[in-house]
Protein backbone atom coordinates (compact mmCIF):
# COMPACT_ATOMS: atom_id res chain seq x y z
CA UNK A 1 0.00 0.00 0.00
CA UNK A 2 1.18 3.50 -0.84
CA UNK A 3 0.49 6.69 0.03
CA UNK A 4 -0.45 9.66 -2.39
CA UNK A 5 -1.57 13.15 -2.59
CA UNK A 6 -3.33 14.22 -5.95
CA UNK A 7 -4.89 17.57 -7.29
CA UNK A 8 -8.24 17.33 -8.44
CA UNK A 9 -9.13 16.93 -11.98
CA UNK A 10 -7.56 13.36 -11.93
CA UNK A 11 -6.30 11.79 -15.36
CA UNK A 12 -5.90 8.38 -16.15
CA UNK A 13 -2.28 8.60 -15.54
CA UNK A 14 -3.47 9.47 -11.75
CA UNK A 15 -5.99 6.71 -11.49
CA UNK A 16 -4.13 3.86 -12.83
CA UNK A 17 -1.36 4.51 -10.22
CA UNK A 18 -3.73 3.88 -7.62
CA UNK A 19 -4.62 0.14 -6.05
CA UNK A 20 -6.94 -0.84 -3.17
CA UNK A 21 -5.81 0.06 0.20
CA UNK A 22 -4.08 2.73 -1.14
CA UNK A 23 -4.02 6.37 1.13
CA UNK A 24 -4.76 9.62 -0.65
CA UNK A 25 -5.16 13.09 0.02
CA UNK A 26 -7.02 15.02 -2.28
CA UNK A 27 -6.41 18.75 -2.84
CA UNK A 28 -8.20 20.77 -5.69
CA UNK A 29 -11.87 20.96 -6.48
CA UNK A 30 -14.72 17.77 -5.56
CA UNK A 31 -18.17 18.40 -5.81
CA UNK A 32 -21.20 16.81 -3.70
CA UNK A 33 -24.25 14.63 -4.91
CA UNK A 34 -26.49 12.67 -3.40
CA UNK A 35 -29.27 10.12 -4.91
CA UNK A 36 -31.79 13.16 -5.88
CA UNK A 37 -28.87 14.72 -7.51
CA UNK A 38 -27.65 11.81 -8.84
CA UNK A 39 -30.97 10.96 -10.89
CA UNK A 40 -31.60 14.65 -12.21
CA UNK A 41 -28.03 14.62 -13.66
CA UNK A 42 -28.70 11.33 -15.64
CA UNK A 43 -32.73 12.67 -16.53
CA UNK A 44 -30.77 15.38 -18.10
CA UNK A 45 -28.04 13.42 -19.39
CA UNK A 46 -31.02 10.72 -20.74
CA UNK A 47 -32.73 14.15 -22.65
CA UNK A 48 -29.31 15.40 -24.29
CA UNK A 49 -28.95 18.70 -22.08
CA UNK A 50 -26.16 20.02 -20.46
CA UNK A 51 -25.20 19.45 -16.74
CA UNK A 52 -24.38 21.83 -14.46
CA UNK A 53 -21.07 20.60 -13.57
CA UNK A 54 -18.12 19.56 -15.55
CA UNK A 55 -17.67 15.79 -15.17
CA UNK A 56 -14.57 15.33 -17.09
CA UNK A 57 -11.98 14.16 -15.04
CA UNK A 58 -13.89 15.26 -11.48
CA UNK A 59 -14.73 13.28 -8.76
CA UNK A 60 -18.02 13.46 -7.04
CA UNK A 61 -18.79 13.17 -3.14
CA UNK A 62 -21.63 11.37 -1.10
CA UNK A 63 -22.48 13.79 1.14
CA UNK A 64 -25.22 15.77 2.75
CA UNK A 65 -23.98 17.84 4.97
CA UNK A 66 -25.14 19.33 8.02
CA UNK A 67 -25.88 22.76 8.46
CA UNK A 68 -22.60 25.23 8.73
CA UNK A 69 -21.64 26.88 11.66
CA UNK A 70 -20.94 30.33 11.59
CA UNK A 71 -17.48 31.20 10.39
CA UNK A 72 -17.33 27.27 8.94
CA UNK A 73 -17.20 26.97 5.37
CA UNK A 74 -19.46 23.54 5.66
CA UNK A 75 -20.94 21.73 8.87
CA UNK A 76 -19.93 17.95 9.48
CA UNK A 77 -19.32 16.42 5.87
CA UNK A 78 -19.34 12.71 6.51
CA UNK A 79 -19.66 10.26 3.49
CA UNK A 80 -23.26 8.36 2.79
CA UNK A 81 -23.76 5.03 1.74
CA UNK A 82 -22.76 4.49 -1.93
CA UNK A 83 -25.19 1.78 -3.17
CA UNK A 84 -28.27 4.04 -3.54
CA UNK A 85 -25.91 6.07 -6.29
CA UNK A 86 -25.03 2.84 -8.09
CA UNK A 87 -28.25 3.16 -10.83
CA UNK A 88 -26.75 6.63 -11.48
CA UNK A 89 -22.59 6.01 -11.35
CA UNK A 90 -22.32 4.02 -14.98
CA UNK A 91 -23.68 7.11 -16.82
CA UNK A 92 -21.89 9.30 -15.33
CA UNK A 93 -18.34 7.15 -15.42
CA UNK A 94 -19.24 7.14 -18.98
CA UNK A 95 -19.03 11.01 -19.45
CA UNK A 96 -15.97 11.28 -17.62
CA UNK A 97 -16.78 11.36 -13.90
CA UNK A 98 -12.37 9.76 -12.61
CA UNK A 99 -13.79 9.55 -9.32
CA UNK A 100 -16.44 8.83 -6.49
CA UNK A 101 -16.07 9.11 -2.42
CA UNK A 102 -18.62 7.26 -0.19
CA UNK A 103 -18.88 4.27 2.09
CA UNK A 104 -19.17 0.45 1.36
CA UNK A 105 -18.93 -1.56 -1.65
CA UNK A 106 -20.06 -0.79 -5.34
CA UNK A 107 -22.05 -3.10 -7.69
CA UNK A 108 -20.69 -5.49 -10.72
CA UNK A 109 -22.31 -2.51 -13.35
CA UNK A 110 -20.32 0.21 -11.21
CA UNK A 111 -17.09 -1.49 -10.93
CA UNK A 112 -17.34 -2.37 -14.92
CA UNK A 113 -17.85 1.18 -15.68
CA UNK A 114 -15.11 1.65 -13.32
CA UNK A 115 -12.85 -0.60 -15.44
CA UNK A 116 -13.79 0.71 -18.88
CA UNK A 117 -13.18 4.48 -18.08
CA UNK A 118 -10.27 4.20 -15.80
CA UNK A 119 -12.16 5.49 -13.04
CA UNK A 120 -11.92 5.31 -8.94
CA UNK A 121 -14.08 4.62 -5.64
CA UNK A 122 -12.29 5.94 -2.72
CA UNK A 123 -14.62 5.33 0.88
CA UNK A 124 -13.91 7.81 3.04
CA UNK A 125 -14.20 7.28 6.77
CA UNK A 126 -17.79 6.97 8.51
CA UNK A 127 -17.96 8.77 11.85
CA UNK A 128 -15.03 11.30 11.35
CA UNK A 129 -17.24 13.53 9.81
CA UNK A 130 -16.06 16.72 11.80
CA UNK A 131 -12.83 15.54 11.46
CA UNK A 132 -13.29 15.00 7.41
CA UNK A 133 -15.28 18.82 7.01
CA UNK A 134 -11.62 20.15 8.63
CA UNK A 135 -9.99 19.57 4.88
CA UNK A 136 -13.01 21.20 2.91
CA UNK A 137 -11.79 25.03 2.71
CA UNK A 138 -14.95 26.23 1.15
CA UNK A 139 -18.08 25.50 0.09
CA UNK A 140 -20.57 27.21 -2.33
CA UNK A 141 -24.14 25.51 -4.01
CA UNK A 142 -23.83 25.01 -8.20
CA UNK A 143 -27.14 23.46 -8.71
CA UNK A 144 -30.43 22.20 -7.30
CA UNK A 145 -30.39 24.09 -4.03
CA UNK A 146 -33.92 22.90 -3.63
CA UNK A 147 -32.82 19.87 -2.38
CA UNK A 148 -31.18 21.17 0.59
CA UNK A 149 -28.56 19.23 2.48
CA UNK A 150 -28.51 17.20 -0.96
CA UNK A 151 -27.93 20.07 -3.75
CA UNK A 152 -24.86 19.90 -5.65
CA UNK A 153 -22.08 22.03 -3.99
CA UNK A 154 -18.44 22.91 -5.33
CA UNK A 155 -16.01 22.01 -2.31
CA UNK A 156 -11.99 23.07 -2.64
CA UNK A 157 -10.20 20.94 -0.54
CA UNK A 158 -6.95 20.69 0.94
CA UNK A 159 -5.61 17.37 2.31
CA UNK A 160 -9.21 15.57 1.84
CA UNK A 161 -8.06 12.06 3.09
CA UNK A 162 -9.54 8.92 1.63
CA UNK A 163 -8.79 5.10 0.70
CA UNK A 164 -8.42 3.72 -2.45
CA UNK A 165 -11.44 1.41 -1.82
CA UNK A 166 -12.18 0.00 -5.53
CA UNK A 167 -9.17 0.58 -7.78
CA UNK A 168 -9.40 0.65 -12.04
CA UNK A 169 -8.33 -2.66 -12.38
CA UNK A 170 -11.12 -4.66 -10.08
CA UNK A 171 -8.96 -4.40 -6.75
CA UNK A 172 -11.55 -4.17 -3.98
CA UNK A 173 -10.22 -3.86 -0.05
CA UNK A 174 -13.22 -5.02 0.60
CA UNK A 175 -12.97 -8.45 -0.68
CA UNK A 176 -9.08 -8.34 0.28
CA UNK A 177 -9.66 -7.52 3.62
CA UNK A 178 -12.34 -10.67 4.14
CA UNK A 179 -10.44 -12.83 2.33
CA UNK A 180 -7.16 -11.59 4.55
CA UNK A 181 -8.88 -12.56 7.71
CA UNK A 182 -10.66 -15.14 6.91
CA UNK A 183 -7.94 -17.45 6.78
Amino acid sequence: MADYSLTTPLSDDDVKKLKAGDTVKLTGTIYTARDAAHARLVDLLDEGKELPIPLEGEIIYYVGPSPTPPGKPIGSAGPTTSYRMDPYAPALLDQGLKGMIGKGARNDAVVDAMKRNTAVYFAATGGAAALISRSITSAEIVAYEDLGAEAIRKLTVEGFPVIVAQDCTGGNVYEEGQKKYAK
